[in-house]
Formats: C-alpha cells, sequence, structure tokens
C-alpha cells in the first residue's frame, strides 16, 4: 500500500496552548507518491526496511510503523502477527509526514490482513496518541486540520493539481523552527466553496501561508533556495514550505508542467531529492 506524502498547501498558527503546544489551521493534502507498506501474514510480528532513505532505521518496537501495529493488536484484541515491510522512499522528517504516513498505512493494511473491525473513535484515538499527523494520514483525503491535529474537516474534492517535491536534504527539526518563530498568530482561513481548477487553488492559497516559512529559513538558509528555484521554474502556479520543511512543493496544472519543473531543477541541484506526483482528490 502506498503511504503518500502529506502536504500542508497552507499552515497558520493560530495560538498555543498553556502546555505549550501550538494550535494550528492547515489544509491538508496527499500526493500520490510516497513510502511503500506491505503486509503478510506472520506467526510474529516483525518488521523490516529498505529504500534509498532506510538505512540505520530502526526496525524495533520504538519504530512509529511497530508501534502502531502493536497498538491495533491491543485494541483488536488479537494475538495475529505480521511481517510488515517498509520501504523508505521519502527523506526522513522532512515535512510531508513521511512517518504519519507509514503508521497509518500500516494501521490500514493490518486491518486488513487481520480481519479486525475497530471502532472508529478507537482507532482514531490510537492514531492521535501516535502523532498529531496519524490521525489525518489515515482519513487520507484532503482536509482542514485545526487543532494540534486532532480536528479534521473534510475538505471536498480537489480539481486535478499536480505537485513538486523537492528537498535539499538538511534537517528542519520541528521544536527548533517553532523555536525561532516570531510574531504574533494568524487567523483560521477555510474556504467555503472548493476551488474549480488548479489555477483557482493557487489563487486561494495566495492569500494564505506557511507561518513557518521564515523560521525554517533560519534554521536552514538553503530552504530559500529551494522556494526560488521552484518559483522560477515555467507555469509553477505556486511555491511554498510544507510543515516545518525542508520539503518545499510547487503547484502546476499538468504533470507535463511538473516533470519538466524537476528536470530543470536536477539539472541545477542533482543533490537535492525531488518527486512529482499528482494530488489526491
Amino acid at each position: 500500500m502506498l503511504a503518500r506524502a502529506k502536504v500542508n498547501l497552507y499552515l497558520h498558527v493560530v495560538g498555543k496552548r498553556a502546555d505549550g503546544y501550538h494550535l494550528l489551521d492547515s489544509l491538508i493534502v496527499f500526493a500520490e507518491t510516497g513510502d511503500d507498506i506491505r503486509v503478510s501474514p506472520a506467526d510474529d510480528l516483525t518488521l523490516t526496511i529498505d529504500g534509498p532513505f532506510g538505512n540505520g532505521l530502526d526496525t524495533g518496537a520504538g519504530n512509529l510503523v511497530m508501534r502502531a501495529a502493536l497498538a491495533l493488536r491491543d485494541l483488536a484484541g488479537t494475538a495475529q502477527g505480521a511481517a510488515i515491510h517498509l520501504t523508505k522512499n521519502l527523506p526522513l522528517a522532512s515535512g510531508i509526514g513521511g512517518g504519519s504516513a507509514d503508521a497509518a498505512t500500516a494501521l490500514s493494511a493490518l486491518i486488513d490482513l487481520w480481519q479486525v473491525k475497530p471502532e472508529r473513535v478507537a482507532l482514531y484515538k490510537l492514531a492521535e496518541k501516535l502523532g498529531a499527523d496519524v490521525p489525518v494520514c489515515l482519513d487520507g483525503r484532503p482536509a482542514f486540520v485545526g487543532g494540534v491535529g486532532e480536528d479534521i474537516e473534510a475538505a471536498g474534492t480537489l480539481p486535478e493539481t499536480h505537485i513538486l517535491l523537492v528537498n535539499p536534504l538538511v534537517e528542519t527539526p520541528t521544536p527548533a523552527v517553532f523555536k525561532a518563530r516570531r510574531g504574533g498568530f494568524s487567523e483560521s482561513a477555510r474556504w467555503h466553496q472548493v476551488p474549480a481548477t488548479a489555477a483557482d487553488l493557487a489563487a486561494y492559497l495566495k492569500g494564505r501561508k506557511n507561518d513557518l516559512t521564515d523560521p525554517a529559513i533560519v534554521v536552514a538558509p538553503v530552504v530559500a533556495d529551494v522556494l526560488g528555484a521552484i518559483a522560477a521554474t515555467p507555469a509553477c502556479l505556486l511555491s511554498r514550505l510544507s510543515g516545518s520543511g525542508a520539503t518545499c512543493f510547487g503547484l502546476y496544472e499538468s504533470a507535463a508542467a511538473a516533470d519538466a519543473a524537476r528536470a530543470a531543477i536536477t539539472a541545477r541541484h542533482p543533490g537535492w531529492w525531488s518527486a512529482t506526483a499528482r494530488i489526491a482528490s
């Protein structure tokens, strides 16, 4: 199963709780590219990992995929095992929800394998305990997300839009990015009508922003270079940071335009990771 990359099309920091967690308003979508999760029957519960970003990753109980599997087994009251295999195609800690998507996809795959039917509210509470982005990744549809990730509202069916993801392979740790943030809070900025075209979607997003962009650039100045490189590609409708970075994205009306932009950036910056995909509607 494809563990699709999660992308924050906009991200507003709208407040802060007494416990220090920031409250967000964000439009999240999923790109038809990502990691791969495969499960098969087994006596024990095991995890193996390969892929371009799989080297050295923990395959034990501390891995988020294993934590998800163990929690689901407890919730479902089953003793079944599974051989889980993760192919890690997305850069680590890159602002596109790789670990969260992996955990959510593992939950879905194991529910099918084990033929269990956990109660929906309990399943989403389990997902929330695994991480703030896991519930929306489990839902897997375009959604507005509020609170610290627990408030999920369907955003409707999006127009056909293609995306270019680019990561300079530097780290922008989320705590460091939030620590570098300055200024006040933004307002919630949800739409009342779904945009009809990719150009309409980009126009709507230009009235929003990612409040973590400037602090991410403080942590990793190369983020500004990535945003500029994407914005300079022909037919780019919008260039923006996803999450706390360091992955940036560009929006395009066609796959051909996105692929051409990727080829141009790869030629100039061969050390950067990139991928193109359609945004799941």
